[in-house]
């Protein structure tokens, strides 16, 4: 019996679709501009999920919708009345990671297109809309219906805010499919998990001469970053901690009642992630516990407040999977070597539910990313589109 891509390949309706996105590759270039041109910062997403809206509708989806967080939702096929359980999630995420003083303005030059956000994500917004026009107009006949997400707060500190929303009720499809980025061979299929903390250490403070001997914040802040740079991680599951920003104090001349420092801890592997953040809370009242013994007799000692910003779960949706094994013989069959590997993206969600979830490049090639001068190139842009087609129609089945 052959795989679901072969038999996919010989459809003439899958055919169909592809060639639409082959004829149509121009203006999906052309919307993935004209999306990167309005600006979409984490958490101020609204301009741009509008205009999501208005292409999903123009492209016929039903039931078109922004939800309570502002995800744009669309819907191909009949949910028969239900919540949706059972279909197939595509997604790509609204937000870029640039503030709302950054030009997102696109230049053109040459056959590269270059702009803020150009490729992360304003690629996988108008792959998704590609995608849902062209299986739509082409009539593929899918068993599942397939519900098209533009969803909010993937970058930074929007913490998957948008997927998590989805996800918030229990809601239970039978495949997730994130379209991020550029590129036809990567398929992530394990879930980057993370967890973010801002580490306040607390004091009385005071001047740096008159007040010295009190304990003081920023040689705490000191101490924590110096321990955690001192942590031993093991090869695998690959682990890692690093202390990313660090702040506090108001003069030359103080000791400060107030000093910071923020902290990444990623791992691949949920009990990892677990051990690894146990250790570095010892580390933290380690270090004000050191600095409270140095201080002067009957001075306030230090107290240290670590607040979690962020929480993105980790997991593996297996190789073994048929939505795994889909992308890899779609991969080949269009002729790239599939790599799969680890991010952190909208599928964390999923994937950490137990829900077979992965994410895909939508083709072409990229450079610069999270830059201002951050690039694109639609060399085998169609490539990605036609392979996360054919991944939709055969999870779709």
């Amino acid at each position: 019996m052959p795989d679901p891509i072969t038999a996919l390949l010989t459809d003439d309706t899958v055919a169909a679709a592809r060639h639409f996105l082959e004829r149509t590759d121009e203006v999906t270039v052309a919307r993935q501009a004209a999306l990167s041109g309005v600006p979409a910062p984490t958490g101020a997403e609204g301009a741009r999920g509008a205009r999501v809206a208005e292409l999903f509708r123009e492209v016929g989806l039903r039931d078109v919708r922004t939800d309570a967080v502002g995800n744009v939702l669309g819907l191909l096929g009949d949910t028969a009345g239900g919540n949706g359980d059972g279909c197939v999630v595509v997604a790509a995420h609204l937000d870029t990671v640039f503030g709302p003083e950054v030009r997102v303005e696109v230049e053109h030059r040459e056959q590269r297109l270059l702009g803020p956000g150009i490729s992360d994500n304003a690629r996988g917004l108008a792959a998704l809309v590609a995608l849902a026009e062209a299986l739509g107009r082409s009539r593929v006949p899918l068993e599942k219906p397939v519900l098209f997400a533009a969803t909010v707060g993937e970058e930074g500190a929007g913490d998957l805010r948008g997927v998590k929303h989805l996800f918030g009720d229990g809601f239970r499809p039978s495949a997730f499919i994130a379209l991020d980025g550029a590129g036809a061979e990567r398929i992530v299929h394990r879930a980057l998990g993370s967890r973010r903390y801002r580490v306040t250490y607390r004091g009385p403070g005071g001047h740096s001469w008159a007040a010295f001997g009190v304990a003081n914040p920023a040689s705490a802040v000191g101490r924590a970053v110096a321990a955690v740079a001192e942590l031993e991680f093991p090869a695998e599951p690959r682990t890692t901690c690093a202390a990313v920003r660090i702040g506090g104090g108001t003069g030359l001349n103080s000791i400060p009642q107030e000093a910071w420092l923020d902290l990444d801890l990623r791992s691949e592997d949920p009990a990892a992630l677990k051990e690894l953040d146990k250790k570095v809370q010892g580390i933290l009242n380690r270090a004000a516990d050191a600095e409270n013994k140095r201080r002067a007799a009957g001075t306030q000692p230090l107290r240290v407040e670590a607040t979690l910003v962020g929480d993105r779960p980790s997991g593996v949706t297996p190789r073994a999977h048929p939505l795994v094994q889909a992308a890899l013989q779609a991969t080949r069959a269009l002729g790239k070597s599939p790599e799969l590997a680890s991010a952190s993206t909208d599928a964390n969600v999923p994937i950490a539910r137990g829900i077979p979830a992965i994410c895909l490049g939508a083709g072409g090639k990229s450079g610069d990313t999270h830059l201002p001068t951050e690039w694109y190139e639609n060399e085998e842009g169609v490539t990605g589109l036609v392979r996360a087609m054919l991944v939709v129609c055969a999870m779709g089945r």
